[in-house]
């Protein structure tokens, strides 16, 4: 990339960012420089005293520690000559599950192998980097007081660590990122608050999750980073402080109702766009085997006593067209939040179709965090099912998680099932303007595309389809197991694709590539 296309990018994105984000984040980097010159370093034990809480049944992860060996993001490890928690090999998202600790509250997990696993984290902390980062201590926090709370465990040594990583925590709370980082932070104050009855950590959980959670709750009940899979995380979160609240008795009367509104909420949300198959789209950053599944969550939820509250699909910006023979979930909002659009893809308009019961048109998916050729791609409008102009992104996705001009969404209508919206991701660069209608009928599902703008411009519109689907082309008709796709005003043609629905998992299938001028009518008829 030159010099100049980086500072354009650099400067298109930074601009975005709230002033607090900036503040912080020169403030951590000066603090880290100053701490480090005079040789001061955090005291990883701080005497304290803690009591187990209360918590009746949550959701079991899926077992990621099987005779020694580890296994996060579908790849395994096993340290034959101890466990190294600073693990680099397989990328940081891969040692940052390490430190986590979510194996702890899998099933068959007994208490001596889990306490042995927290001893050998607690003697090599001094040498620990990733692992003492404010994202894994507050999930560790979590996971180590549920740990504590199932076998009623007392110890001087947990307590003494657990104290010191939360005073870590409390000086480097994520305002420098904010969204779903610094909600976690609230999660687990909350329950290191209650876990020490400490009124200093209660208060700043009650800031952070009462301002932070009106924000990025939306009106319709998405978390406002329009991932599926983290809203299913945040959900998660807090119905476990829900859990928390409800059995004991702390912070109840301040936060256990707003805890119990926007669970509600984000449950109607989840079950707006949760397929019949029990799936959800993979738009945004989104995978399969990170977050509890939907049915999982409304279990619980049940136990807990919440029930949904379904709104109209509103300023998520997605939208669900089904009847008995297809479910289709579109997407005519914006990317995402402006100052945190690290998950957001460039996949405006984009769409995700099951026929049948079974998936058909799919989001190609996220299988890497680590930055590189395939996290651009998978981030990329090519990698969607969405039309393409001049082999450009409609958002400038770029870095890992970093997006500079990005596709606005305008003129949306809804109505006699009929979604159409148009944007402007195309605009500044090529003058050309992107009109997208999505339309329900008892017996089709119809996509029309317009392109307004210059002659000359090279769209393409594509439809990425599940491996499993079988597929044969027969002049501008394509097969696709039962169902038949049709086109008008572009002649269509068969490409391969790497269908990733899960970290580090990917699968070769079938992507419809079909090159337009101006217009593009598609027929799915399932």
């Amino acid at each position: 990339m030159k010099r100049l296309e980086k500072m354009l990018l650099l400067i298109n994105t930074l601009r975005y960012l709230k002033a607090k984000q900036i503040y912080y984040r020169a403030y951590y980097t000066l603090r880290k420089k100053i701490c480090k010159m005079a040789g001061v370093i955090p005291s990883l034990a701080v005497k304290a005293e803690g009591k187990p809480p209360n918590l009746t049944e949550g959701i079991s992860p899926p077992a990621s520690f099987r005779n020694g060996t580890f296994t996060f993001l579908n790849l395994s490890r096993n340290f034959e000559n101890g466990i190294d928690w600073n693990f680099p090999d397989y990328g940081k998202l891969w040692t940052y599950n390490l430190t986590y600790f979510d194996f702890l509250m899998q099933e068959g997990l007994d208490r001596e192998s889990g306490l042995a696993l927290m001893d050998d984290f607690i003697n090599k902390m001094p040498k620990i980097r990733d692992g003492l980062e404010p994202f894994p201590i507050s999930l560790r926090g979590i996971n180590w007081i549920k740990f504590i709370s199932r076998h009623g465990i007392r110890s001087e040594k947990i307590d003494a660590s657990l104290r010191a990583q939360y005073a870590i925590l409390e000086k480097n709370l994520e305002y420098h990122l904010l969204g779903n980082h610094l909600l976690e932070n609230g999660f687990s104050l909350l329950f290191g608050g209650c876990y020490f009855d400490d009124k200093t950590l209660l208060r700043k959980a009650n800031k952070i999750l009462s301002e932070q959670l009106e924000e990025q709750i939306l009106e319709d009940g998405a978390h406002f980073e329009l991932s599926p899979m983290y809203h299913q995380i945040m959900l998660y979160r807090i119905l476990d402080c829900i859990n928390l609240l409800t059995h004991n008795d702390c912070d109840r009367e301040n936060l256990l109702p707003l805890l119990r509104n926007k669970a509600s909420l984000m449950l109607g949300w989840l079950q707006n766009i949760t397929f019949s198959d029990g799936s959800v789209p993979l738009m945004n950053d989104s995978a399969e085997g990170i977050a509890p599944e939907s049915e999982a969550l409304f279990a619980y939820a049940r136990r807990l006593g919440v029930q949904p509250r379904c709104l109209p699909l509103g300023d998520s910006g997605y939208r669900t067209l089904k009847n008995r023979r297809y479910e289709a979930v579109v997407d005519v909002g914006r990317i995402g939040p402006d100052y945190i659009p690290g998950h957001a893809h460039a996949d405006t308009f984009s769409f995700e179709l099951h026929a049948g019961g079974k998936p058909l048109v799919v989001d190609t998916g996220t299988s890497t965090y680590e930055t590189g050729g395939r996290r651009t791609l998978e981030r990329g409008t090519a990698a969607h099912n969405t039309v393409e102009v001049n082999r450009c992104d409609q958002s400038e996705v770029w870095g890992g998680f970093r997006v500079a001009r990005r596709a606005g969404v305008h003129g949306l209508k809804e109505e006699n099932g009929c979604i159409e919206a148009w944007h402007d991701g195309y605009l500044k660069k090529f003058g050309a303007r992107h009109k997208r209608a999505f339309i329900g009928q008892k017996e089709r599902f119809t996509v029309v595309d317009t392109v307004e703008g210059p002659s000359g411009l090279r769209c393409v519109a594509r439809l990425h389809l599940h491996p499993d689907t079988a597929v044969h082309l027969e002049g501008g008709t394509v097969m696709c197991g039962e169902s038949v796709i049709r086109f008008k005003g572009g002649s269509p043609t068969l490409a391969s694709y790497e269908y990733a629905p899960a970290f580090n998992s990917r699968r070769e299938g079938i992507v419809i590539e079909v090159p337009f001028e101006k217009y593009l009518k598609t027929e799915i008829i399932p």
